[in-house]
């Protein structure tokens, strides 16, 4: 059997950051795309549930700023796992498994608690699963392992 590349070391957490940031960007752009353009109207039904546009702009810069941690984690596993490899392969395949992941944990169970429609809950899994591989995406292009001589 061959040992698989040794990876999480020179972990660069510098590049990390600024691939996290990039991926929060993205994240963001395709969050828009998805539910404030695509399916937005899949939203009016229920507005007992979910807070105003105007109130959800209120809380935006938390979000921000939480999404950017989120996201940083998902860059240092990749940073521990999947790095030395090809990167948009590997970015694209860690993406898809977080993708399912928020889809199931996420979006799944705010299905089961909140009360709203079967197809916006599928809409939402979609729209997250996309965002989730382009995060993993832009993670896989951006970040590179300190060398070996750092």
């Amino acid at each position: 059997m061959s040992e698989p590349p040794e990876t999480g070391r020179n972990v660069n957490y510098g590049r990390a950051a600024v691939a996290a940031l990039v991926a929060t960007l993205v994240y963001y752009m395709a969050g828009f795309f998805t539910e404030g353009w695509l399916f937005r109207g899949e939203f009016a039904p229920y507005t007992a549930v979910y807070r105003s546009s105007d109130t959800v702009m209120r809380y935006m810069p938390l979000g921000m700023v939480l999404s950017f941690i989120g996201i940083f984690v998902v860059a240092m596993i990749y940073a521990r796992l999947c790095s030395g490899r090809n990167g948009l392969l590997e970015g694209t395949r860690l993406g898809a498994l977080i993708g399912i992941f928020v889809a199931c944990v996420f979006v799944g169970t705010n299905y089961v608690v909140l009360n709203i429609g079967g197809k916006l809950a599928l809409e939402q899994a979609a729209g997250a699963f996309v965002q989730w591989v382009l995060v993993g995406i832009v993670i896989g292009l951006i970040y590179r392992p300190l060398s070996a001589a750092s």
